[in-house]
């Protein structure tokens, strides 16, 4: 049986060095960070989400929102639930019917899916043991500015596209 972590979004940053976004997800406890590279679009429709911004026009994360819901389809969480090759990958767990199933997906579209829908989003222990990770303390905030600025992509696992 795999042990789940659920996580939350600790928010949104820039890699200094690639200038390419990270999405860093946080446990419940505040105590263990998970960070992902994800493509600017990706970023963008995480964003526009975190900070409730309505756009005149259905977004393509928004668009699966609505078939879901049309298919009366529920999703229930999201996992991030493995890393190979220093690529991240995700599971969508839905519902529809009385019939539940997995969806393979990227990480950045599954986060983005579950803030859409508000379903839990949920690491896999096992990739939080492979994966580099920063756990936090009293001065967390600091220490992980500075582990961002000295850590090179490579030694976090990059989300490749």
């Amino acid at each position: 049986m795999t042990s789940l972590v659920p996580m939350t979004i600790k928010g949104l940053m820039l890699d200094p060095v690639s200038n390419s976004p990270i999405v860093v997800l946080k446990d419940h406890a505040d105590r263990v960070y998970l960070p992902i590279w994800v493509g600017i679009f990706e970023a963008n429709a995480i964003a526009l989400q975190l900070e409730s911004v309505e756009t005149p026009r259905p977004m393509t994360h928004d668009l699966l929102k609505n078939f879901l819901g049309e298919l009366s389809a529920v999703v229930h969480q999201v996992v991030i639930s493995d890393l190979r090759d220093s690529t991240f990958f995700a599971r969508i767990h839905v519902t529809s019917g009385g019939r539940s199933f997995e969806m393979d997906a990227r990480p950045s579209d599954a986060i983005a899916l579950a803030l859409r829908t508000e379903a839990p989003i949920f690491v896999e222990q096992s990739v939080l043991d492979q994966a580099q990770t920063i756990a936090a303390d009293e001065e967390s905030d600091d220490k992980l500015k500075k582990w961002f600025e000295d850590i090179s992509p490579e030694d976090l696992g990059k989300y490749k596209m």
